[in-house]
């Protein structure tokens, strides 16, 4: 890593580092160079200086052709910027040099260097100046001029930059056109009314060129220097980049990659395409914000508001290029410090998630090709007749007559809505698929969906006003347009009918990139430049309409170029809102397109992943990588989608998939059936028990959704969020938490009977048994027969459990199990959030629970109230009750409460067996075992009512 320093000078005016709100550099000043600089320059000026260029060649690896100019041999490989990042182009020194950047071709054959860009921007390049900057009551405002035009069309000459001071830990910075109005993502975000009093970073400006230098104040670590590389600013064509404090970078989704993203030559492409999870392919959704981790264990997060076709451009320098397409450059800085908090503070501007009802996290079962209502109905049965536990049964397009929206396979589902109504007197839930792609082939007046969408004039369009016509399942399709109001009304209205017919309680809504058969229309796509941009990024296919629409289809809100990546999201906005106009109840939804804001609405599946270990391995990173996005309601399809899964994956993919905050066995057609009652006695019992150990969990986890809705918390979590000073978590992304306190650690690979993971520093304790595990942070080797996945307990925390039932209805009406995992100071804390389970907005109108649990420990040990020595007495006795204490501590309290009752209560780590035990003063019969388990039983607690418990 190369360490920035400023340069010193003996004039001061050739390097100038502006504070903020200073006034601007004297008229005429010469163009400064940057402030801020790699120390290998440094290294680099001193071999030049010599005219040591052949010792300078060696050093960089060698170059092919004549020597460059020395200002291109002053940049060390790490930090070139690429000034040609055209895909599909073999760059010249010409094409290079005709853009006046630098070139050094490198040897194909220097392994490990095939990124190195041989175009990259010399020192010296124009770029914009800050040409004025003055104070405003939340900021500053600017003015950026360029002098020299730049290489793509149309190049904005004078921009208006943006500061706002939002809050102490959270910066707004956008750049836009200073002279005309351009498109900005149509997303609502906070609204501050002040100026942030006490910020912790600092914010500095170089004027000439521009560039923007944040610190955090107490370290003094920069986050952001941008003057690495110019910033371009064309109507087509925005990018900037920056120096990263460190390599430790997370995010910038939706990609199969491992949690943490390599910096070595990765770009990330950002535009949404339907394509099985690939390495290296842009994904389903957009999610422009990454986290990054800073020497020491703090975080910062940045988010670019921004919906068109992007590119992030990650290198080892460390550093960052963004690039997009369109609109405009809106900065969102996140200063944390710690991830939590830098998570926390990224979804106060994109939305808090929504709160799932509680069947939204049973087990959900579906497959394409049951092949018949019928079919299906009888895996119900066998789930029942094995009583493993299922909250969901879900239908693919296999439902649909001629995989037509809104309509019902008359022959082969006929009995779907006994299916269903079977379902709901089982306590359990029906979800169904629905696509984007509404059937335009069908004649006049028999499909009243199209019918009724083209007179209401509610589909996309072409640039000649017609309807788009592309092709997905039901064959020649036409695509609504969710960004106009109208749209949505016609949604309703389609699904009110529908439901009349089949009640369904959940949606799911696939293929909402949107994903099109053809590229672009049946007439392909126009000629002009939102079909053929200036600069396309690294999409799959080379093209924006490959297996979508044409950019230049019209919406009443933008054009498809604008609003592709948000297509998902509008869909989900207008689904939720149905669902709730229905059901009156909360709404459940799954979406496969995503983009910042999505959890307000719904949740995500992974996509179509196929039956392999490796795959099973990237869904880890996967549900992690989305509980920064702020979609906390996240899972893969467990045993696989495509391919035929083994009894042995099948079994340790279920044991995972029932630790995924949405859990649902999804194959498709023509595979072998890979429910749990498809396999073995053993197999299948391996899985009911492990759905039985998450339905046990559900109350913890039911908090756990309320955290993430009350104020951004994550459900599945990474290590490093709970131990961010501990740098060997920082990589890990095969194991995960579920909040603070439950470590999950499954068995990824075929053929073993053990597992290594990493146990961070500190007790530990076996979930099932209670033995506890002191570690000082350190990788184990742990027994996991195919029976059994490691679970263990964070000491200091206290769990919410149930005796587990067949569904969610069953499991509440059981009595709660508290389980205290005592710290090293024999303390724990946990809490539990408790409502029906499904009615709308039941926090915000106080119609819930919330119980605090603690163990404490007040010293007595024979001292009095002034702290000397007492006499043995009642005095002592009196005090000393208030060690080894478990209290229940009731803050809110609603009806439900009274429903529910406190049977036992565990505590791991007790170090001494207990002479009594006292249940709110009154004597009560324990147990107590050999691995210092402490458990109370029959306890008879209301929920809606406090009690402490002490052992002496």
């Amino acid at each position: 890593m190369k360490s920035y320093q400023k340069l010193r000078t003996a004039h001061p005016a050739a390097c100038r580092l502006e504070e903020e709100g200073a006034a601007p550099p004297p008229s005429g000043r010469g163009k400064l160079a940057p402030c801020w600089v790699g120390s290998g320059l440094l290294v680099a000026a001193v071999l030049l200086s010599t005219s040591t260029v052949w010792v300078l060649r060696q050093v960089s690896g060698g170059w092919l052709g004549p020597t460059p100019p020395p200002k291109c041999l002053l940049v060390p490989e790490s930090q070139r910027f690429d000034c040609y990042p055209e895909r599909r182009v073999v760059v010249t020194r010409e094409l290079c040099e005709s853009r006046g950047c630098c070139f050094i071709q490198r040897p194909l054959q220097a392994e490990g260097k095939q990124g190195v860009p041989w175009c990259f921007y010399p020192p010296d390049f124009p770029s914009y100046a800050l040409e004025s900057l003055n104070q405003t009551a939340l900021g500053m405002v600017g003015v950026l001029v360029r002098r020299e035009k730049a290489y793509y069309p149309r190049d904005i000459e004078k921009l208006r930059l943006d500061v706002e001071f939002e809050t102490d830990t959270r910066l707004h910075i956008k750049i836009t056109d200073a002279a005309n109005p351009r498109y900005e993502v149509p997303l609502d975000v906070p609204r501050v009314t002040k100026r942030a009093e006490n910020p912790i970073y600092s914010l500095n400006f170089s004027w000439d060129p521009f560039g923007v230098l944040l610190q955090r104040k107490a370290t003094g670590a920069v986050l952001l220097n941008t003057t690495v590389a110019p910033l371009i600013f064309a109507d087509q064509f925005l990018q900037i980049s920056t120096s990263l404090p460190s390599k430790f970078l997370y995010g910038l989704g939706e990609h199969r990659d491992s949690f943490l993203h390599s910096l070595d030559w990765n770009t990330l492409t950002l535009w949404a395409r339907d394509v099985s999870p690939t390495e290296s392919f842009n994904l389903y959704g957009a999610h422009p914000f990454y986290l990054l981790m800073e020497e020491g264990g703090n975080a910062h997060g940045v988010f670019l508001l921004n919906s068109n076709a992007m590119e992030v451009a990650l290198q080892p320098a460390p550093g960052l290029t963004w690039r997009t397409i369109g609109g405009v450059l809106d900065f969102y800085i996140f200063l944390g410090p710690d991830p939590n908090m830098v998570i926390q503070q990224y979804q106060q501007v994109i939305g808090f998630p929504a709160m799932p009802p509680i069947w939204a996290l049973g087990f959900h079962l579906c497959r394409w090709g049951y092949g018949s209502s019928n079919e299906t109905w009888q895996t119900v049965r066998a789930m029942r007749n094995y009583q493993i536990p299922q909250d969901a049964q879900w239908n693919d397009i296999d439902y649909m007559d001629g995989y037509r929206d809104f309509t019902l396979d008359s022959q082969k589902f006929t009995s779907l809505p006994s299916l269903v109504e079977d379902l709901h007197k089982h306590g359990q839930h029906y979800v169904m698929i629905l696509d984007p792609g509404i059937s335009s082939t069908s004649p006049h007046g028999s499909y009243w969906p199209f019918d009724e969408g083209l007179r209401r004039g509610l589909f996309l369009n072409t640039t000649k006003g017609q309807p788009l016509i592309g092709q997905v399942w039901p064959g020649f399709t036409a695509f609504p347009d969710f960004s106009n109001p109208d749209t949505h009304q016609w949604w309703l209205e389609n699904l009110q009918n529908f439901h009349a017919h089949v009640p369904f309680d959940g949606l799911w809504i696939d293929m909402n990139e949107p994903s099109n058969f053809m590229d672009g229309s049946e007439d392909g796509c126009p000629p002009g430049e939102l079909d053929s941009p200036p600069y396309t990024p690294a999409v799959l296919g080379d093209s924006l309409s490959a297996k979508t629409v044409c950019a230049s289809a019209e919406q009443k809100a933008s054009v498809h170029y604008n609003l592709h990546n948000l297509y998902g999201l509008m869909e989900a906005k207008a689904t939720a809102s149905t669902l709730v106009r229905i059901r009156g109840k909360r709404p459940f939804l799954i979406s496969r397109s995503t983009f910042p804001s999505q959890g307000r609405y719904s949740g995500h599946w992974l996509g179509d992943n196929r039956s392999q270990w490796k795959d099973m391995y990237y869904s880890i990173p996967g549900l992690l990588s989305f509980s920064l996005f702020g979609i906390p309601l996240v899972g893969a399809d467990i045993c696989g989608f495509s391919g035929s899964a083994s009894e042995e994956l099948c079994t340790r993919w279920m044991q995972l998939g029932a630790f995924y905050p949405f859990s649902r066995n999804h194959n498709t057609q023509n595979e072998q059936a890979q429910d749990p009652t498809a396999f073995s006695p053993a197999a299948r019992t391996a899985m009911k028990d492990v759905l039985l150990t998450r339905y046990s969990l559900l109350p913890f986890l039911y908090t756990l959704f309320h955290r993430a809705h009350l104020q951004g918390d994550t459900v599945a979590r990474p290590l490093f969020f709970e131990f961010p000073r501990d740098v060997a978590t920082w990589e890990l992304d095969r194991q995960f938490l579920w909040g603070q306190s439950l470590l999950v650690t499954p068995v990824l690979e075929p053929g073993v009977d053990s597992v290594t993971g990493y146990i961070p520093q500190g007790t530990w304790y076996d979930f099932y048994t209670g033995s506890s595990l002191n570690s000082s942070g350190e990788m184990l080797k742990m027994s996991a027969p195919l029976e059994h996945l490691n679970l263990h307990v964070r000491g200091g925390s206290i769990l919410p459990t149930q005796k587990p039932g067949t569904t969610t209805g069953v499991t509440r009406g059981s009595p709660l199990r508290l389980i205290a995992a005592l710290s090293s100071h024999a303390t724990a804390w946990g809490d539990l959030f408790w409502d029906d389970g499904e009615s709308l907005d039941t926090f915000e109108k106080g119609n819930y629970s919330y119980v605090v649990f603690n163990v404490t420990q007040v010293g007595c040990a024979g001292e009095g109230r002034s702290g000397g020595p007492v006499a043995p007495g009642h005095l002592e006795l009196m005090l000393c009750l208030l060690q080894n204490t478990f209290t229940s501590t009731v803050l809110h309290a609603s009806a439900e409460a009274t429903k529910v009752t406190v049977g036992t209560l565990s505590i791991f780590g007790v170090q001494k067996p207990p002479s009594k035990v006292l249940l709110n003063g009154q004597e009560k019969p324990f147990s107590y075992l050999d691995n210092q388990v402490l458990t109370v039983g029959d306890l008879g607690m209301s929920l809606s009512q406090g009690f402490s418990l002490q052992w002496l």
